[in-house]
């Protein structure tokens, strides 16, 4: 087992990461990504999910401009779209792909990789780009690539005790 403080650490350290060098990332640490989004907890092991990996730089500036609030997805050399197969598991298929994403994003920050979660976006427009079928659901496109620049300070967080409550 993981020890508990060690990785209590790692989750406080974490960082959303925005720029990103002009490196591919390697196959090793993409498989480590997608395996770790494989091994994922999901509702009745359904796994329904598919992760489409895109390396072509057309496709990733087309995505991109989708993206609200996300066009330094185009600095990434690796996007990963996360698909929800509705059909699969109707009930379950967003929380099953937000698990799988979060331990993709924990896995690319223990390989020094930075991501960014993209919540904003025109999915239909981005759907029809990756060519996914219509009753499909895209979660969300997360860009992969080792840091640029220094690792960002925490941003504030509430008080525990602001968010949490006991009840009896």
């Amino acid at each position: 087992m993981v020890n508990p403080e060690a990785f209590l650490k790692f989750l406080k350290e974490r960082r959303t990461i925005r720029c990103f060098k002009d490196e591919m990332i390697s196959e090793k640490e993409l498989n480590m990504i997608l395996e770790a989004g494989q091994w994922a907890p999901s509702a009745s092991n359904r796994q329904a999910w598919k992760f489409i990996v895109l390396k072509n730089k057309d496709i990733i500036n087309k995505l991109s401009n989708e993206a609200i609030y996300g066009k330094f997805v185009r600095e990434a050399p690796v996007v990963v779209a996360i698909v929800g197969e509705v059909h699969e598991n109707p009930n379950w298929y967003i929380q099953d792909t937000s698990l799988a994403s979060m331990n993709m994003i924990l896995m690319a920050w223990s390989l020094n990789i930075g991501t960014c979660w993209i919540g904003s976006m025109d999915r239909e427009r981005a759907k029809e780009i990756l060519g996914m079928k219509k009753d499909n659901f895209l979660l969300t496109i997360l860009p992969f690539g080792y840091l640029r620049k220094k690792i960002p300070k925490p941003p504030p967080r509430k008080d525990l005790k602001e968010i949490t409550e006991e009840r009896e």
